[in-house]
């Protein structure tokens, strides 16, 4: 049986009624009405997906969400009766993986959940291969073209991010924030020198596929399956 979804609400009344339709849904559900109750149910059980309030008391969305994207990769989809597009903009760049503006329809909401999860369960089964480059999570390898290439926890974090969001362009702060939980000791101009690094060890004469994206950051190319 997968994890329950973590509902983090303060409003009873939208809390039932998404309890409800998850339960319809064949989704079993937790509830907790405020941030801090809810970031200590996170912590503890789990869930396969976080549903989050901006608005709580004790501890706020935002805080939530930053707090969880340094712990763990939980999708977590925000609710919020706040619309403006900068708040949208802040709780994606957090992590957050989906927004929604109160009032929810409870249809909508179920929808958005099983897309987070199908695509968040997509990118485990695919995260750790991109092309001929292959990574291997529970030994902490990557091969190139069968061969074991040694890499620094750094450059490996760096690689992790790279294939598990394939032919994206990622800026050096998300780098940082996905690869180091924002706790990188230098300036962010120091990813660029792992940059040089990775390419002088996975790049061959015929492959090339880390790319800078002048202005933007960085993306790894990798062939669609």
């Amino acid at each position: 049986m997968s994890s329950p979804i973590l509902i983090i609400e303060d409003d009873k009344t939208s809390a039932k009624w998404i309890e409800v339709y998850l339960t319809r849904a064949g989704y079993t559900s937790i509830l907790a009405m405020d941030g801090i109750t809810g970031l200590e149910i996170a912590r503890k059980e789990s869930p396969s997906l976080i549903v989050l309030d901006l608005m709580l008391p004790g501890l706020n969305g935002m805080e939530i969400c930053r707090i969880l994207r340094r712990e763990s990769d939980v999708p977590i989809i925000m609710l919020t009766a706040r619309g403006a597009k900068s708040d949208k903009i802040e709780g994606l760049d957090l992590g957050a993986d989906d927004y929604l503006v109160k009032p929810v329809d409870p249809d909508e909401l179920v929808v958005r959940i099983k897309s987070v999860l199908r695509r968040y369960r997509g990118q485990v089964v695919k995260i750790n291969e991109c092309g001929n480059i292959r990574l291997n999570d529970e030994t902490r390898e990557i091969t190139v073209e069968g061969k074991i290439i040694g890499l620094s926890n750094a450059q490996y974090a760096l690689m992790a991010v790279f294939i598990g969001h394939p032919n994206m362009v990622l800026s050096r702060s998300q780098l940082i924030r996905q690869a180091f939980n924002n706790n990188f000791e230098s300036f962010d101009r120091a990813i660029d020198s792992h940059i040089r690094r990775l390419r002088k060890l996975i790049h061959s004469k015929d492959f090339k596929p880390l790319k800078t994206i002048y202005g933007l950051g960085y993306k790894l190319e990798c062939p669609e399956r």
